[in-house]
């Protein structure tokens, strides 16, 4: 019993310690994202669920939660973040081709229409990320609208 103690005060220990280091936060100023409503001109009730389900996520602008300066809890969702950015940057929309663009819209339909996106583990903790079927087609349309717009702009370029 007495190794189990000292097991479980070095664990408290370890924990403890471990507050103290985190990794860098995605904290980039909004006006990043503007290029993209300016260019895609979402309507209101959409820029609302992108900014609601999205950004977080897939821009360099994070609203982070309390728990989010829990360690391991920030490494985790910093890694989510980091995965987003990769696959879709919106704070990145200006240096993106129309080619890209116009896949980027193709895919965010895609993931929308599949439940794929926003991810469940998202989802368990933003409950404004729970999309209604009315939202779901708000943002389908919308992305196909623009996907078609961007093809046609590839095609006379």
């Amino acid at each position: 019993m007495k190794i189990a103690k000292k097991i479980g005060w070095l664990l408290l220990f370890v924990f403890v310690v471990a507050q103290f280091f985190g990794p860098e936060k995605n904290e980039g100023d909004i006006s990043s994202i503007t290029s993209f409503i300016e260019e895609t001109n979402p309507p209101e009730n959409v820029h609302i669920i992108l900014k609601e389900t999205c950004f977080d996520c897939h821009s360099n602008v994070t609203r982070y939660p309390w728990y989010s300066n829990i360690t391991p809890i920030n490494y985790w969702m910093a890694d989510h973040v980091r995965v987003g950015k990769g696959d879709l940057n919106f704070s990145e929309w200006k240096s993106y081709s129309l080619r890209k663009k116009a896949h980027k819209m193709k895919e965010i339909y895609e993931e929308v229409e599949q439940d794929k996106m926003p991810l469940d583990s998202y989802r368990w903790t933003h409950s404004e990320a729970n999309l209604s079927e009315d939202e779901v087609k708000l943002v389908v349309d919308w992305a196909k609208k623009q996907q078609a717009k961007y093809e046609k702009l590839k095609q006379t370029n």
